[in-house]
């Protein structure tokens, strides 16, 4: 697919914003801190195509817009030492791009990423200072019918999942001519950010340390180089009960309510990826789960908190365990790491991180194939769940896309699942796996069900 890159320009605020460095709370300097990518596709109708630049100025005019009260966006993030970061709210905008293809929306099927998505997402220079990178990149690219794609490429030091859709959202409203729906909160001291730590930790904060290696290995770095693929998993409706009902029908389990949707998906997928990977029955494995903690604090944070609220915790395992065990150990292992997640935990890992001297060895700052940063591959996985947030109807005044999904998804054992676009019950798993694996892998997640 050629892809030409027509105009690329920088896009501030419409009007003065407030200037000065913002601090950052802990969560969001762990973890992910590269950018994360979303892209959309859409039909407009002939009225939106006719001038041709009708839909780029409507993009840029409303983020423009929208970059006011969501000023942090159009900072840059800085360095302050000993790891930790902080935004320079300056207003320096953000990045658009224009491009166009010959290609047809008909030629993506049903719109599984594919290699070509590169060619439709921004690319980040991470060899440049910190300091000089845009927090959010967005490329709108023209097919040849008539049809469009916009990426979205934000900074994950700078929002969660909840609070990049708030924003996207609260553009599409500002584009169709709309008031702002709900303002974004950004006093990030609501999880203490900038303040000394209160205490040292009361719990044990094992989702912040380096995951299980491969028995017999001192590191990860020849896991890390091993060529990985991605594969869209579609599990219709009927499947997910069915999965749902084997995972809650162990009545050895004492459960105050069956096992979600997530708990259970999530399991199997463990369970999958160890019978993939070959794994002996000794082999520590252990999933990585993302809890948004918003409304899991005794006082709720603020409604249109922008920031990260989310944090990692793990659930750990032997191979043999899940393997062997009926799907309700996955599941309660999951729900037990989970639960975890209240006030007394949140504050309990803030004042972890606080009392760390350094934070880069809790940050992924780096690109595939990188030697440093947490690795959740093999034997390892990540399963991030976006069933709960509102990642559909992304509408600009063209019309709600016709696909939304994430965009390049590289590392080994990341995974993502998503709700069907048209509210039928089905899920969809997005996976990255080694490619020695995948194939055994699909194997498993349809034959054991």
């Amino acid at each position: 697919m050629v892809v030409s890159l027509k105009n690329c320009c920088t896009v501030k605020p419409a009007e003065p914003t407030w200037n000065g460095p913002q601090p950052l709370s802990e969560l969001d300097q762990v973890g992910t801190t590269t950018h994360v990518s979303t892209i959309y596709f859409y039909r407009p109708t002939q009225n939106w195509l006719s001038p041709p630049d009708t839909i780029t100025n409507t993009l840029k005019e409303s983020l423009s817009k929208a970059l006011v009260p969501f000023y942090p966006i159009a900072g840059r993030l800085r360095w302050i030492g000993k790891g930790r970061l902080q935004i320079n709210c300056n207003a320096e905008g953000v990045q658009f791009f224009e491009a166009e293809s010959e290609s047809k929306l008909e030629d993506f099927g049903d719109f599984s990423p594919c290699p070509e998505y590169e060619y439709l997402i921004p690319s980040v220079d991470y060899s440049v200072p910190i300091h000089e990178m845009p927090l959010l990149l967005v490329q709108l690219t023209k097919f040849m019918c008539g049809g469009i794609s916009l990426s979205l490429l934000v900074s994950h030091a700078v929002v969660d999942g909840p609070s990049a859709l708030h924003f996207f959202s609260e553009w599409a409203r500002i584009a169709r001519g709309e008031p702002l729906g709900t303002s974004p909160f950004h006093d990030r001291r609501v999880l203490r950010a900038g303040d000394p730590p209160r205490a040292s930790p009361c719990i044990d904060h094992e989702g912040f340390i380096q995951p299980p290696l491969l028995l017999g290995k001192l590191d990860s770095l020849e896991e890390r180089k091993k060529k990985t693929t991605v594969a869209i998993l579609k599990l219709t409706k009927t499947q997910v009960e069915k999965l749902k009902k084997m995972a809650n029908e162990d009545q050895s389990s004492d459960l105050e309510r069956g096992y979600t949707r997530y708990e259970t998906l999530a399991g199997h997928i463990w369970r999958c990826a160890c019978k993939a990977r070959k794994h002996g029955n000794e082999q520590p494995t252990a999933l990585g789960v993302c809890v948004d903690s918003r409304r899991r604090m005794s006082t709720p944070l603020p409604i249109g908190y922008f920031g990260n609220a989310t944090l990692d915790v793990i659930a750990t395992s032997r191979a043999g365990d899940l393997m062997y065990k009926p799907l309700s150990y996955a599941s309660s292992r999951i729900r037990e790491a989970i639960k975890k997640v209240n006030d007394e935990f949140v504050n309990s890992g803030i004042d972890f991180l606080k009392n760390q001297p350094d934070l880069t060895p809790f940050q992924d700052i780096h690109s595939v194939g990188s030697t440093q940063g947490p690795f959740y591959g093999n034997p390892n996985l990540g399963v991030v769940s976006w069933l709960t947030i509102p990642i559909y109807g992304l509408d600009f005044g063209w019309g709600k896309e016709i696909y939304m999904g994430p965009g390049t998804h590289d590392f080994d054992g990341d995974s993502l699942v998503l709700p069907s676009h048209d509210g039928d019950g089905s899920l969809t798993v997005a996976l990255c796996l080694q490619v020695a694996h995948m194939d055994d892998f699909k194997k498993h997640f349809y034959e054991d069900i």
